[in-house]
Protein backbone atom coordinates (compact mmCIF):
# COMPACT_ATOMS: atom_id res chain seq x y z
CA UNK A 1 0.00 0.00 0.00
CA UNK A 2 1.25 3.65 -0.58
CA UNK A 3 1.99 5.09 1.97
CA UNK A 4 -0.07 8.12 0.73
CA UNK A 5 -3.31 5.94 1.71
CA UNK A 6 -1.98 6.10 5.77
CA UNK A 7 -3.06 9.78 5.59
CA UNK A 8 -6.49 9.09 3.46
CA UNK A 9 -7.29 6.41 5.88
CA UNK A 10 -6.95 8.60 8.61
CA UNK A 11 -8.70 10.96 7.54
CA UNK A 12 -11.36 8.42 6.80
CA UNK A 13 -11.11 7.71 10.20
CA UNK A 14 -11.85 11.01 11.87
CA UNK A 15 -15.17 11.36 9.33
CA UNK A 16 -16.15 7.83 10.53
CA UNK A 17 -15.80 8.65 14.36
CA UNK A 18 -17.13 11.92 13.99
CA UNK A 19 -20.66 9.71 13.14
CA UNK A 20 -20.37 6.36 14.75
CA UNK A 21 -18.69 7.26 17.62
CA UNK A 22 -20.23 11.32 17.93
CA UNK A 23 -23.36 10.21 17.54
CA UNK A 24 -23.01 8.00 20.54
CA UNK A 25 -21.44 10.50 23.18
CA UNK A 26 -24.62 12.37 22.28
CA UNK A 27 -27.25 9.69 22.95
CA UNK A 28 -25.27 8.85 25.99
CA UNK A 29 -25.29 12.60 26.97
CA UNK A 30 -29.13 12.56 26.85
CA UNK A 31 -29.00 15.63 24.49
CA UNK A 32 -33.06 17.23 24.11
CA UNK A 33 -33.77 19.63 21.24
CA UNK A 34 -37.06 20.68 23.08
CA UNK A 35 -35.24 21.90 25.80
CA UNK A 36 -34.64 25.58 26.48
CA UNK A 37 -30.49 26.89 25.81
CA UNK A 38 -28.71 29.84 27.42
CA UNK A 39 -29.04 31.96 24.55
CA UNK A 40 -32.87 32.51 24.64
CA UNK A 41 -33.12 32.56 28.51
CA UNK A 42 -30.28 34.32 29.62
CA UNK A 43 -29.86 36.37 25.61
CA UNK A 44 -27.89 39.94 26.72
CA UNK A 45 -27.10 41.11 23.58
CA UNK A 46 -23.50 41.05 24.87
CA UNK A 47 -22.03 37.33 25.08
CA UNK A 48 -25.82 35.27 25.30
CA UNK A 49 -26.68 35.95 21.48
CA UNK A 50 -27.91 33.53 19.14
CA UNK A 51 -26.11 33.06 15.80
CA UNK A 52 -26.79 30.85 12.61
CA UNK A 53 -25.59 27.40 13.07
CA UNK A 54 -22.85 27.95 10.64
CA UNK A 55 -21.53 31.04 12.20
CA UNK A 56 -21.44 29.04 15.88
CA UNK A 57 -19.43 26.24 14.27
CA UNK A 58 -17.13 28.42 12.76
CA UNK A 59 -16.10 30.55 15.61
CA UNK A 60 -16.17 27.43 17.97
CA UNK A 61 -13.27 25.76 15.55
CA UNK A 62 -11.18 29.34 15.17
CA UNK A 63 -11.82 29.45 18.75
CA UNK A 64 -9.95 26.35 19.99
CA UNK A 65 -7.79 25.95 16.61
CA UNK A 66 -5.08 28.12 18.22
CA UNK A 67 -1.39 27.53 16.81
CA UNK A 68 -1.58 24.44 19.10
CA UNK A 69 -2.63 22.35 16.00
CA UNK A 70 0.35 23.32 13.66
CA UNK A 71 3.41 23.98 16.28
CA UNK A 72 2.17 20.67 18.66
CA UNK A 73 2.00 18.05 15.44
CA UNK A 74 5.34 19.22 13.97
CA UNK A 75 6.82 19.02 17.27
CA UNK A 76 5.41 16.00 17.47
CA UNK A 77 6.33 14.58 14.40
CA UNK A 78 10.01 14.43 15.64
CA UNK A 79 8.63 10.93 17.10
CA UNK A 80 7.51 9.63 13.73
CA UNK A 81 3.77 7.63 13.39
CA UNK A 82 2.98 7.42 17.04
CA UNK A 83 2.10 11.36 16.70
CA UNK A 84 -0.33 10.31 13.70
CA UNK A 85 -1.92 7.42 15.89
CA UNK A 86 -2.01 9.99 18.56
CA UNK A 87 -4.09 12.68 16.77
CA UNK A 88 -6.69 10.02 15.31
CA UNK A 89 -7.38 8.01 18.45
CA UNK A 90 -7.51 11.06 20.37
CA UNK A 91 -9.19 13.23 18.53
CA UNK A 92 -12.26 10.63 18.11
CA UNK A 93 -12.06 8.87 21.76
CA UNK A 94 -10.73 12.21 24.17
CA UNK A 95 -10.66 15.37 22.34
CA UNK A 96 -13.98 15.42 20.53
CA UNK A 97 -15.85 13.66 23.95
CA UNK A 98 -14.04 16.18 26.04
CA UNK A 99 -15.12 19.37 23.96
CA UNK A 100 -18.79 17.84 23.55
CA UNK A 101 -19.08 17.16 27.26
CA UNK A 102 -17.47 20.67 28.23
CA UNK A 103 -19.61 22.48 25.87
CA UNK A 104 -22.98 21.15 26.58
CA UNK A 105 -22.64 21.04 30.41
CA UNK A 106 -22.09 24.33 29.97
CA UNK A 107 -25.18 24.55 28.06
CA UNK A 108 -26.71 22.61 30.86
CA UNK A 109 -25.23 24.80 33.53
CA UNK A 110 -26.40 28.41 31.79
CA UNK A 111 -23.65 28.81 30.12
CA UNK A 112 -21.09 28.74 32.93
CA UNK A 113 -17.34 28.45 32.57
CA UNK A 114 -15.51 25.50 33.90
CA UNK A 115 -14.96 26.61 37.32
CA UNK A 116 -18.49 26.85 37.86
CA UNK A 117 -19.04 23.31 36.19
CA UNK A 118 -16.00 21.66 37.73
CA UNK A 119 -17.20 22.86 41.46
CA UNK A 120 -20.19 21.53 41.26
CA UNK A 121 -19.11 18.14 40.20
CA UNK A 122 -16.03 18.19 41.74
CA UNK A 123 -16.74 20.17 45.49
CA UNK A 124 -16.39 23.67 46.10
CA UNK A 125 -12.38 23.80 47.00
CA UNK A 126 -12.22 22.19 43.12
CA UNK A 127 -14.57 25.48 42.22
CA UNK A 128 -11.99 27.46 44.50
CA UNK A 129 -8.96 26.21 42.41
CA UNK A 130 -9.85 26.35 39.14
CA UNK A 131 -11.03 29.63 39.00
CA UNK A 132 -7.31 30.72 39.91
CA UNK A 133 -6.53 28.08 37.61
CA UNK A 134 -8.41 28.91 34.83
CA UNK A 135 -8.04 32.28 34.73
CA UNK A 136 -4.18 31.76 34.73
CA UNK A 137 -3.81 29.64 31.87
CA UNK A 138 -6.08 32.25 29.62
CA UNK A 139 -4.10 34.65 29.89
CA UNK A 140 -0.83 32.33 29.52
CA UNK A 141 -2.62 31.52 26.21
CA UNK A 142 -3.26 35.09 25.06
CA UNK A 143 0.22 35.80 25.61
CA UNK A 144 1.62 33.02 23.81
CA UNK A 145 -1.29 33.59 20.89
CA UNK A 146 0.18 36.75 20.72
CA UNK A 147 3.84 36.02 20.29
CA UNK A 148 3.59 33.04 17.82
CA UNK A 149 1.48 35.07 14.89
CA UNK A 150 3.17 38.66 15.59
CA UNK A 151 6.69 36.34 14.72
CA UNK A 152 4.71 34.66 11.45
CA UNK A 153 3.56 38.28 10.34
CA UNK A 154 7.02 39.55 10.94
CA UNK A 155 8.19 37.44 7.89
CA UNK A 156 5.88 38.62 5.17
CA UNK A 157 6.22 42.65 6.36
CA UNK A 158 8.77 45.00 5.89
CA UNK A 159 11.27 45.29 8.27
CA UNK A 160 10.10 48.17 10.43
CA UNK A 161 6.58 46.04 10.68
CA UNK A 162 8.71 43.79 13.24
CA UNK A 163 7.71 41.79 16.09
CA UNK A 164 6.75 44.30 18.58
CA UNK A 165 4.77 46.12 16.05
CA UNK A 166 2.88 42.97 15.83
CA UNK A 167 2.01 42.20 19.41
CA UNK A 168 1.27 46.14 19.88
CA UNK A 169 -1.59 46.20 16.76
CA UNK A 170 -1.97 41.98 18.16
CA UNK A 171 -3.10 43.12 22.11
CA UNK A 172 -5.12 46.27 20.38
CA UNK A 173 -7.43 43.86 18.85
CA UNK A 174 -7.50 41.75 21.43
CA UNK A 175 -8.79 44.24 23.52
CA UNK A 176 -11.63 44.98 21.33
CA UNK A 177 -12.39 41.70 20.80
CA UNK A 178 -12.76 41.06 24.66
CA UNK A 179 -14.80 44.29 25.27
CA UNK A 180 -17.14 44.49 22.44
CA UNK A 181 -20.86 42.20 22.06
CA UNK A 182 -19.38 39.06 20.68
CA UNK A 183 -21.35 39.87 17.15
CA UNK A 184 -19.77 43.21 16.55
CA UNK A 185 -15.81 42.16 16.10
CA UNK A 186 -16.09 38.21 16.55
CA UNK A 187 -18.80 37.23 14.56
CA UNK A 188 -18.37 39.70 11.76
CA UNK A 189 -14.32 39.16 11.13
CA UNK A 190 -14.65 35.13 12.00
CA UNK A 191 -15.70 34.26 8.47
CA UNK A 192 -12.83 35.90 6.62
CA UNK A 193 -10.65 34.55 9.17
CA UNK A 194 -12.46 30.95 8.95
CA UNK A 195 -12.05 31.28 4.70
CA UNK A 196 -8.54 31.72 4.43
CA UNK A 197 -8.04 28.87 7.91
CA UNK A 198 -9.87 26.43 4.71
CA UNK A 199 -7.51 27.82 2.37
CA UNK A 200 -4.72 26.84 4.21
CA UNK A 201 -5.68 23.30 5.61
CA UNK A 202 -7.28 22.34 1.80
CA UNK A 203 -4.37 23.87 -0.16
CA UNK A 204 -1.37 22.27 1.76
CA UNK A 205 -2.90 19.01 1.70
CA UNK A 206 -3.52 19.33 -1.87
CA UNK A 207 -0.41 20.44 -3.12
CA UNK A 208 1.28 17.47 -0.62
CA UNK A 209 -0.60 15.45 -3.40
CA UNK A 210 0.47 17.40 -6.84
CA UNK A 211 4.12 18.17 -5.95
CA UNK A 212 4.85 14.36 -5.82
CA UNK A 213 5.79 14.84 -1.92
CA UNK A 214 6.70 11.27 -0.77
CA UNK A 215 4.23 10.65 2.34
CA UNK A 216 6.24 9.39 5.50
CA UNK A 217 9.56 9.28 3.45
CA UNK A 218 11.12 8.07 6.60
CA UNK A 219 8.65 6.39 9.37
CA UNK A 220 8.36 3.59 10.89
CA UNK A 221 7.26 2.36 14.01
CA UNK A 222 10.19 2.83 15.95
CA UNK A 223 10.71 6.03 18.21
CA UNK A 224 12.47 8.21 15.82
CA UNK A 225 12.78 11.19 18.31
CA UNK A 226 16.62 12.52 16.95
CA UNK A 227 17.99 13.10 21.06
CA UNK A 228 15.81 9.32 21.70
CA UNK A 229 13.14 11.29 24.16
CA UNK A 230 10.56 9.14 25.51
CA UNK A 231 7.32 8.81 23.40
CA UNK A 232 5.28 8.01 26.65
CA UNK A 233 4.40 10.95 28.26
CA UNK A 234 5.77 13.22 26.08
CA UNK A 235 3.96 12.99 22.83
CA UNK A 236 0.33 13.55 24.60
CA UNK A 237 1.89 16.80 26.12
CA UNK A 238 3.41 17.69 22.70
CA UNK A 239 0.45 17.26 20.22
CA UNK A 240 -2.11 18.70 22.53
CA UNK A 241 -4.82 20.88 20.33
CA UNK A 242 -4.44 18.64 17.44
CA UNK A 243 -6.05 15.83 19.86
CA UNK A 244 -6.70 16.65 23.14
CA UNK A 245 -6.70 20.15 24.83
CA UNK A 246 -8.36 21.50 28.11
CA UNK A 247 -8.22 24.69 26.82
CA UNK A 248 -10.73 24.06 24.55
CA UNK A 249 -13.29 23.64 28.17
CA UNK A 250 -12.81 27.42 28.41
CA UNK A 251 -13.83 28.42 24.98
CA UNK A 252 -16.65 25.71 24.53
CA UNK A 253 -19.18 27.90 27.10
CA UNK A 254 -18.30 31.08 24.69
CA UNK A 255 -20.54 29.13 21.74
CA UNK A 256 -22.88 27.20 24.40
CA UNK A 257 -24.48 30.42 25.10
CA UNK A 258 -24.50 31.14 21.50
CA UNK A 259 -26.04 28.02 20.32
CA UNK A 260 -29.95 28.05 19.23
CA UNK A 261 -30.38 24.09 20.01
CA UNK A 262 -28.59 21.45 22.33
CA UNK A 263 -28.90 18.70 18.97
CA UNK A 264 -26.28 21.22 17.80
CA UNK A 265 -23.91 19.96 20.64
CA UNK A 266 -22.21 16.93 18.07
CA UNK A 267 -21.67 19.60 14.92
CA UNK A 268 -20.40 22.17 16.90
CA UNK A 269 -18.43 21.19 19.51
CA UNK A 270 -17.66 17.11 18.53
CA UNK A 271 -17.81 18.70 15.41
CA UNK A 272 -15.19 20.98 15.37
CA UNK A 273 -12.61 19.21 17.75
CA UNK A 274 -12.16 16.50 14.35
CA UNK A 275 -11.75 19.04 11.91
CA UNK A 276 -9.19 20.46 14.26
CA UNK A 277 -8.18 16.71 14.33
CA UNK A 278 -7.77 16.97 10.26
CA UNK A 279 -5.87 20.49 10.72
CA UNK A 280 -2.97 18.26 12.98
CA UNK A 281 -2.76 15.58 11.17
CA UNK A 282 -2.22 17.57 7.58
CA UNK A 283 0.99 19.38 9.61
CA UNK A 284 2.44 16.36 11.29
CA UNK A 285 2.63 14.55 8.05
CA UNK A 286 4.01 18.10 6.30
CA UNK A 287 6.55 17.43 9.35
CA UNK A 288 7.34 13.80 7.97
CA UNK A 289 7.08 14.31 4.39
CA UNK A 290 8.59 17.88 3.38
CA UNK A 291 11.28 16.72 5.60
CA UNK A 292 13.63 13.86 4.76
CA UNK A 293 13.84 12.44 8.34
CA UNK A 294 13.16 13.61 11.58
CA UNK A 295 17.17 14.78 12.05
CA UNK A 296 16.35 17.25 8.80
CA UNK A 297 13.24 18.72 10.58
CA UNK A 298 15.29 19.04 13.80
CA UNK A 299 17.50 21.12 11.74
CA UNK A 300 14.52 23.17 10.54
CA UNK A 301 13.08 23.86 13.99
CA UNK A 302 16.59 24.84 15.60
CA UNK A 303 16.55 27.00 12.95
CA UNK A 304 13.25 29.21 13.68
CA UNK A 305 10.99 26.83 15.55
CA UNK A 306 7.62 25.42 13.97
CA UNK A 307 7.44 28.92 12.46
CA UNK A 308 10.34 28.10 10.56
CA UNK A 309 8.81 24.59 9.28
CA UNK A 310 5.39 26.80 8.25
CA UNK A 311 7.13 29.46 6.28
CA UNK A 312 9.64 26.48 4.64
CA UNK A 313 7.32 24.04 3.84
CA UNK A 314 4.22 26.31 3.02
CA UNK A 315 6.44 28.31 0.31
CA UNK A 316 8.05 25.70 -1.30
CA UNK A 317 4.65 23.44 -1.81
CA UNK A 318 2.76 26.47 -2.59
CA UNK A 319 5.03 29.02 -3.96
CA UNK A 320 4.77 32.84 -3.05
CA UNK A 321 1.15 33.40 -3.25
CA UNK A 322 0.12 30.85 -1.94
CA UNK A 323 2.59 30.67 0.78
CA UNK A 324 1.37 33.57 2.30
CA UNK A 325 -1.82 32.64 2.15
CA UNK A 326 -1.03 29.39 3.97
CA UNK A 327 0.83 31.44 6.92
CA UNK A 328 -1.86 34.04 7.25
CA UNK A 329 -4.02 30.32 7.56
CA UNK A 330 -1.86 29.75 10.38
CA UNK A 331 -1.56 33.06 11.74
CA UNK A 332 -5.63 33.17 11.94
CA UNK A 333 -5.59 29.97 14.31
CA UNK A 334 -3.79 31.93 17.20
CA UNK A 335 -5.40 35.24 16.75
CA UNK A 336 -8.85 33.89 16.94
CA UNK A 337 -8.22 31.57 20.11
CA UNK A 338 -5.80 34.45 21.80
CA UNK A 339 -8.72 36.56 21.52
CA UNK A 340 -11.41 34.47 22.97
CA UNK A 341 -9.26 33.77 25.75
CA UNK A 342 -9.00 36.86 26.91
CA UNK A 343 -12.52 37.22 26.41
CA UNK A 344 -13.15 33.72 28.23
CA UNK A 345 -11.15 35.00 31.20
CA UNK A 346 -12.98 38.37 31.70
CA UNK A 347 -15.99 36.40 31.92
CA UNK A 348 -14.48 33.63 34.63
CA UNK A 349 -13.76 36.53 36.67
CA UNK A 350 -16.89 38.31 36.19
CA UNK A 351 -18.88 34.93 37.32
CA UNK A 352 -16.07 34.43 39.75
CA UNK A 353 -17.96 38.03 41.68
CA UNK A 354 -21.05 37.70 40.29
CA UNK A 355 -19.99 41.47 38.19
CA UNK A 356 -22.84 41.83 35.70
CA UNK A 357 -20.72 42.62 32.40
CA UNK A 358 -23.91 44.41 30.34
CA UNK A 359 -22.75 47.68 30.99
CA UNK A 360 -19.46 48.47 28.86
CA UNK A 361 -17.26 49.85 32.12
CA UNK A 362 -18.26 46.77 33.89
CA UNK A 363 -15.68 45.14 31.06
CA UNK A 364 -12.83 47.47 31.03
CA UNK A 365 -12.78 47.24 34.92
CA UNK A 366 -11.54 43.72 34.32
CA UNK A 367 -10.05 43.85 30.93
CA UNK A 368 -7.77 46.47 31.39
CA UNK A 369 -6.05 45.18 35.04
CA UNK A 370 -5.81 41.90 33.22
CA UNK A 371 -4.22 43.39 29.96
CA UNK A 372 -2.10 44.83 31.90
CA UNK A 373 -0.72 41.63 33.78
CA UNK A 374 -0.68 40.21 29.90
CA UNK A 375 1.64 42.97 28.29
CA UNK A 376 3.71 42.40 31.30
CA UNK A 377 3.84 38.84 30.72
CA UNK A 378 4.49 38.97 27.07
CA UNK A 379 7.95 40.23 27.80
CA UNK A 380 9.11 36.87 29.49
CA UNK A 381 10.86 34.23 27.30
CA UNK A 382 8.04 32.40 25.18
CA UNK A 383 9.63 29.15 25.37
CA UNK A 384 9.44 28.82 29.27
CA UNK A 385 5.92 30.42 29.27
CA UNK A 386 4.64 26.95 26.73
CA UNK A 387 6.52 24.76 29.15
CA UNK A 388 4.06 25.75 31.54
CA UNK A 389 1.22 26.08 29.26
CA UNK A 390 1.31 23.02 27.49
CA UNK A 391 1.29 20.33 30.94
CA UNK A 392 -1.43 23.10 32.72
CA UNK A 393 -3.26 23.03 29.61
CA UNK A 394 -2.99 18.96 29.66
CA UNK A 395 -4.24 19.08 33.34
CA UNK A 396 -7.17 20.48 32.39
CA UNK A 397 -8.30 18.34 29.95
CA UNK A 398 -8.05 15.22 32.66
CA UNK A 399 -9.68 17.43 35.48
CA UNK A 400 -12.75 17.90 32.92
CA UNK A 401 -12.55 14.84 31.95
CA UNK A 402 -13.18 13.43 35.53
CA UNK A 403 -15.81 16.45 35.86
CA UNK A 404 -17.77 15.33 32.74
CA UNK A 405 -17.50 11.45 33.85
CA UNK A 406 -18.63 12.21 37.67
CA UNK A 407 -21.62 14.04 36.18
CA UNK A 408 -22.18 11.20 33.71
CA UNK A 409 -22.30 8.92 36.72
CA UNK A 410 -24.64 10.76 38.93
CA UNK A 411 -27.20 11.10 35.58
CA UNK A 412 -26.52 6.94 35.80
CA UNK A 413 -24.76 7.11 31.95
CA UNK A 414 -22.15 5.42 30.78
CA UNK A 415 -19.26 6.90 31.95
CA UNK A 416 -16.57 5.23 30.69
CA UNK A 417 -16.71 7.77 27.72
CA UNK A 418 -15.32 9.97 29.65
CA UNK A 419 -13.37 8.09 32.85
CA UNK A 420 -11.09 5.85 30.47
CA UNK A 421 -9.51 8.95 29.00
CA UNK A 422 -9.11 10.77 32.63
CA UNK A 423 -7.50 7.61 33.69
CA UNK A 424 -5.12 7.64 30.57
CA UNK A 425 -4.56 11.70 30.77
CA UNK A 426 -4.18 11.41 34.72
CA UNK A 427 -1.22 9.03 33.85
CA UNK A 428 -0.01 11.14 31.09
CA UNK A 429 0.06 14.66 33.38
CA UNK A 430 1.22 12.91 36.45
CA UNK A 431 4.18 10.94 34.73
CA UNK A 432 5.63 14.26 32.71
CA UNK A 433 5.68 16.56 35.80
CA UNK A 434 7.75 13.63 36.90
CA UNK A 435 9.81 13.54 33.99
CA UNK A 436 10.86 16.70 33.28
CA UNK A 437 14.08 17.88 34.01
CA UNK A 438 13.51 21.88 33.67
CA UNK A 439 9.90 22.38 35.40
CA UNK A 440 9.22 19.05 37.17
CA UNK A 441 10.89 16.86 39.23
CA UNK A 442 13.74 15.26 36.78
CA UNK A 443 12.41 11.74 37.67
CA UNK A 444 13.75 9.05 35.69
CA UNK A 445 11.71 8.23 32.88
CA UNK A 446 11.02 4.77 34.15
CA UNK A 447 9.98 5.59 37.52
CA UNK A 448 8.53 8.41 36.75
CA UNK A 449 5.85 5.99 34.36
CA UNK A 450 5.15 4.36 37.06
CA UNK A 451 4.16 6.66 39.70
CA UNK A 452 1.73 7.93 36.62
CA UNK A 453 0.22 4.66 36.34
CA UNK A 454 -0.13 4.24 40.50
CA UNK A 455 -1.79 8.02 40.61
CA UNK A 456 -4.06 7.12 37.05
CA UNK A 457 -5.51 3.96 39.26
CA UNK A 458 -5.75 5.62 42.15
CA UNK A 459 -7.89 8.08 40.39
CA UNK A 460 -9.84 5.65 39.01
CA UNK A 461 -10.49 3.75 42.29
CA UNK A 462 -11.70 6.74 44.12
CA UNK A 463 -13.65 7.94 41.20
CA UNK A 464 -15.74 4.36 41.16
CA UNK A 465 -16.14 5.10 45.47
CA UNK A 466 -16.86 8.63 45.84
CA UNK A 467 -18.48 9.01 42.76
CA UNK A 468 -21.00 6.40 42.96
CA UNK A 469 -22.10 7.58 46.41
CA UNK A 470 -22.96 11.13 45.31
CA UNK A 471 -24.86 9.67 42.63
CA UNK A 472 -26.66 7.08 45.07
CA UNK A 473 -27.14 10.22 47.72
CA UNK A 474 -28.79 12.41 45.10
CA UNK A 475 -30.98 10.09 44.00
CA UNK A 476 -32.36 9.48 47.05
Amino acid sequence: MPNYMYFILACVALVVGYIIYGGIVARIFGAQPARPVPAHTHADGVDFVEMPTWKVWLVQLLNIAGVGPVFGPILGALWGPSALIWIVIGSIFAGAVHDYMSGMLSVRYNGANVPEIVGDNLGSAAKQMMRVFATVLLVLVGVVFVAAPAGLLAKLTPAWMDMKFWVVIIFAYYFLATIMPIDAIIGRFYPIFGAILIFMAVGITVTMFTSGTEFYNSAHWANQHPKDLPIFPLVFITVACGALSGFHATQSPLMARCMANEKLGKPVFYGSMIAEGFIGLVWATVGMSFYHGPEALQAALAAGGPGNVVSESSFALMGTVGGVLAILGVVVLPITSGDTAFRAARLTIAETFRYSQKPIMSRLYIAMPMFAVGIVLSLVDFNIIWRYFGWANQSLATIMLWTAAVWLARHERLHWICSLPAVFMTAVCVSYICYEPKMGFGINIDMANMIGVACALTAMVAFMMVGRRKAAVQQA
